[in-house]
C-alpha cells in the first residue's frame, strides 16, 4: 500500500503549520515535510508531531533573498558564510522537530566555481549531519520554473554525489520536475533508486493533484512498490481552491 507525506510549503497553507499537520493527519497522511518553517517555534512542531503521530521527512534550506528573487545559497561563490548558515539552521530545526532530511538549496549560479563552492557546502552539511539520522538532499528543478537554477537533471546530481563520495548526500526524486526535464520515470526511477533519498508528486504540466496531466501515477506508484521503495511519498502540488477539495486522489490511485 503506498503511504504519502503532505507537503505543507502548499497544502493547507491557509493554516498555522501546527494546525496544517492536524489537517495532513485527518486527511490520512502518514508524514508531513516542510519548506521554510523557521518561522514556527519547533515545539509548537513538535507538539502537533506528538498529537498526530505523524512523521516528519525533510526541511529546506532557506532560499536567501526571496523578494530579490533567490532561490538558495549553497552553489554561490562568495555566499559561503551564509549557505553555511542556513545548513546549520536546518539541521538544528530538523534535530528539533525529528525531520529525516534536509534539502540544500542550491540557487541561480552556473560554472565551475559555482560547482566547486556547491561540493564543497554539501560536504560541509554532511559533515555536520554526521552522527545523525538526517540525510542531506539535492533536487534538480526543471529550467521552465526555475529558469538559471544550478541543478536541473538527475544526471549531474548523481554526478555530484559520486563526486562527494558521502553515503548521506542523496537525490531527491520530484516525478514533477524530472518529467519536464527528462521524461522516461520508470527508467531512471529503475537506474537511480540507490541514490534516491526521497520521491516527489504533482501532475505535470500544472503541478495539480496528481490524479490529472501526463503522468500516469497509478502505474508509477505500482513500479516504486515493484522497486521495494516503500517510504511516503511527498505529495508536493497546488490545489486550486481548499486543499481537502483536493485530495480524491488518495482514493482513486
Amino acid at each position: 500500500m503506498t503511504i504519502y507525506s503532505a507537503n505543507l510549503g502548499f497544502l493547507w497553507t491557509e493554516h498555522s503549520l501546527p494546525d496544517a499537520i492536524r489537517c495532513a493527519a485527518k486527511a490520512g497522511f502518514d508524514a508531513v515535510e516542510f519548506h521554510w518553517p523557521y518561522d514556527t517555534p519547533a515545539e509548537e512542531v513538535r507538539a502537533a508531531l506528538s498529537e498526530t503521530g505523524l512523521a516528519v521527512m525533510g526541511v529546506n534550506t532557506v532560499r536567501g533573498d526571496a523578494h530579490a528573487g533567490e532561490n538558495g545559497l549553497a552553489a554561490l561563490p562568495g555566499r559561503e558564510t551564509q549557505a553555511r548558515q542556513a545548513i546549520d539552521q536546518a539541521l538544528g530545526y530538523a534535530n528539533e522537530v525529528g525531520a529525516r532530511a534536509v534539502h540544500v538549496m542550491a540557487g541561480f549560479a552556473s560554472g565551475d566555481e559555482a560547482h566547486a563552492v556547491f561540493v564543497e557546502n554539501l560536504r560541509y552539511a554532511c559533515e555536520q549531519a554526521a552522527g545523525s539520522s538526517i540525510t542531506i538532499l539535492i533536487e534538480p528543478l526543471n529550467s521552465y520554473d526555475a529558469p538559471g537554477y544550478f541543478l536541473s537533471t538527475t544526471g549531474q546530481a548523481v554526478q555530484l554525489i559520486e563526486e562527494i563520495g558521502e553515503a548521506k548526500l542523496k537525490l531527491m526524486f520530484d516525478c514533477y520536475h524530472v518529467q519536464l526535464m527528462e521524461g522516461d520515470l520508470t527508467h531512471l526511477l529503475h537506474s537511480l533508486l540507490p541514490h534516491i533519498g526521497h520521491i516527489q508528486f504533482a501532475s505535470v504540466p500544472d503541478r495539480g493533484p496528481p490524479d490529472t496531466g501526463e503522468i500516469n501515477y497509478r502505474y508509477l506508484f505500482g513500479a516504486m512498490a515493484e522497486l521495494g521503495y516503500n517510504e511516503p511519498l511527498g505529495a508536493e502540488y497546488k490545489p486550486v481552491g481548499p486543499t481537502d477539495n483536493s485530495l480524491d486522489w488518495m482514493k482513486s490511485l
